[in-house]
């Protein structure tokens, strides 16, 4: 289904607006929406039989028994699964404390061309404006979002925003990451701009081949089109900055830590930059992929 306008799993097959739920009444074994899902009632849980998925990142925990309302996410949370993946798989990156991401998103078809009064109710003003000549903040999903793929975000502080502009496709994350380190005998931090590239190369030499790219060129926005990639890494771009979280002894002992010391735990700040085309490369091949998978493990 790829309406975007069905992405409530839990609303019955006889909805009067119609639902996801009515593609399996009329016979259908599976319904994959190309969209993350939107509950209407965010206080519900997911029902037992929907699940979202990005493929190379999550999809192995479909299950053809269980499994008959899938959601292939979105074209920003597919590449943000892509770039988290190799860093939670990582000791020494998995210790996130914060994380926040901007997209920087190319046009949609869901965007005025003109400007238009806005509905009644309407909260965000902006998506109203045209999409010609206009530099539009507004909001995403992704970070909720990825919390569906990859659990282990749950315990981040993870902010997301979105910057839409006048291109027609390819979009551009900015993912800022604040990591927990520890410093070699020489003083230096762990985590550095050298360690996350590699880490990154060899991803995409392994693990991740085909879905995560990664680039030392100097690339601009045109050079991504038709990738098939769900991301490709700009390591040119990506650096790190260390600094220390100061502790004094009196904050340390209203934490029951016993001493006279202060405490000085180093923390490195990473901005780490991903591409991908957001139409016919990242998304669209990624739910080809992810269809075919499923369709293999029909049952």
């Amino acid at each position: 289904d790829c309406t975007g306008k069905f992405l409530d799993p839990t609303l019955p097959a006889d909805h009067p607006k119609g639902s996801l739920r009515g593609h399996l009444e009329a016979g259908a074994e599976k319904v994959i929406a190309s969209a993350p899902f939107k509950l209407a009632n965010s206080s519900q849980k997911m029902p037992e039989d929907s699940v979202m998925l990005v493929y190379g990142v999550n999809h192995f925990v479909y299950d053809p028994m269980k499994h008959h309302i899938i959601s292939a996410a979105s074209c920003t949370t597919t590449a943000l699964a892509h770039m988290m993946k190799p860093l939670l798989d990582t000791e020494e990156t998995s210790r996130i404390i914060t994380a926040s991401m901007t997209t920087v998103h190319a046009a949609t078809n869901n965007q005025n061309i003109l400007d238009a009064p806005p509905k009644s109710g309407t909260k965000d003003l902006r998506r109203n404006r045209s999409v010609f000549n206009n530099i539009i903040p507004t909001t995403t999903g992704a970070a909720i979002a990825l919390e569906e793929i990859l659990p282990e975000i749950k315990r981040v502080g993870f902010m997301a925003d979105s910057i839409r502009v006048p291109t027609s496709t390819v979009s551009l994350i900015s993912l800022n990451l604040t990591f927990r380190t520890e410093l070699t005998d020489n003083g230096d931090p762990i985590i550095h701009r050298d360690f996350l590239n590699d880490l990154y190369r060899k991803a995409a030499a392994g693990a991740q081949k085909g879905l995560l790219l990664y680039s030392e060129d100097q690339n601009v926005s045109t050079d991504m089109m038709g990738k098939e990639a769900a991301v490709i890494i700009e390591g040119h771009e990506n650096h790190t900055r260390t600094g220390f979280l100061s502790l004094d002894a009196e904050t340390l002992r209203n934490y029951g830590i016993d001493t006279s010391q202060d405490l000085n735990l180093p923390v490195t700040h990473a901005k780490i930059f991903g591409w991908y085309d957001n139409e016919y490369g990242c998304y669209v091949n990624c739910l080809g992929r992810l269809t075919k998978y499923i369709d293999k493990n029909l049952i």
